[in-house]
């Protein structure tokens, strides 16, 4: 697509806001029915119709559950109250949620059939495996920060995506969720440096996005919307979207550390000394290399 219709879309998508420190996490979740087999989504929608968390509720083209809360001062806490709730609805129908990064089941059929997520997979599958099983056995804890205004908002847009190795490293839990990522289409995934080239993010990430085959009809920006890089913008806040699916016991410490990289100026300009010089692509594909070891 060219990049002079995408432009102005992309710029929408840097536009950033002011100087709040909230935090929204968006959790995912492996269902699985009394048997441990794939339950359809309508019978989820059912089940959780009255649960504190319908509002927030939505699925991924193999029946993973999302978990979307909006943004809070407390988000862990809202999104343990919630899921608990949830979780106590389903059961009286024999429905569990796992934080499983990577559902290993034998058959995970594609129960969202719309025609983008019908045009995704057969554009992946021209690719290789990796697209079938990201869309249907994948999850992840996505964490959503604010995006501030000025240089400021530049250095967080840098650090967040040269932080990323490190800590889908550190959070990981099942190596394989990356390597799948990893092999899914790396012309629309950037995990590589070609994100922070120049000093014009919105140039960048246009041409990131001028790079990546077109499978949908609805013009740029639909297009944009296929693109899955490791940080996601979001016109006034940041999508961090390289975690593994985070246990509770884990989320505490993954929000305190990503809120601590946005919106601690000292700490922030700190890590960006140390990580500037990374080479991105070399990080990421470090990480494959103990994936295939």
């Amino acid at each position: 697509m060219d990049a002079k219709e995408l432009h102005p879309v992309v710029a929408g998508l840097f536009v950033r806001g002011s100087r709040t420190t909230r935090v929204a996490i968006e959790q995912e979740y492996v269902v699985a029915g009394a048997d441990g087999g794939v339950v359809p989504i309508g019978t989820v929608r059912r089940a959780a119709a009255d649960a504190l968390a319908a509002p927030y509720l939505s699925f991924e083209p193999g029946g993973q559950l999302e978990l979307s809360l909006p943004p809070s001062a407390e988000p862990v806490r809202d999104l343990r109250l919630l899921a608990a709730d949830l979780r106590s609805r389903l059961a009286a129908y024999g429905i569990t949620l796992h934080e499983t990064p990577v559902d290993r089941r034998p058959d995970v059929p594609l129960q969202l059939t719309s025609p983008r997520y019908v045009a995704m997979q057969r554009h992946f599958d021209r690719i290789g495996p990796a697209g079938r099983r990201m869309m249907r056995r994948t999850t992840s804890t996505q964490i959503c920060l604010d995006w501030w205004p000025g240089p400021v908002g530049l250095e967080q847009w840098r650090v967040l995506n040269l932080a990323g190795p490190m800590l889908a490293a550190r959070f990981a839990r099942d190596r394989e969720r990356i390597a799948i990522w990893l092999a899914v289409d790396p012309a629309r995934t950037g995990f590589d440096d070609r994100l922070l080239r120049g000093d014009d993010p919105i140039a960048a990430y246009t041409a990131f996005a001028a790079g990546a085959e077109v499978f949908v009809d609805g013009g740029p920006a639909e297009h944009v919307s296929t693109l899955f890089p490791p940080v996601r913008p979001r016109g006034r806040y940041l999508e961090v979207r390289f975690l593994d699916a985070q246990p509770p016991a884990a989320l505490d410490q993954a929000v305190a550390e990503l809120s601590r990289l946005m919106y601690d100026d000292m700490h922030r300009r700190n890590v960006l000394r140390r990580l500037e010089p990374a080479s991105l692509r070399e990080q990421w594909g470090a990480l494959d290399q103990v994936v295939a070891a």
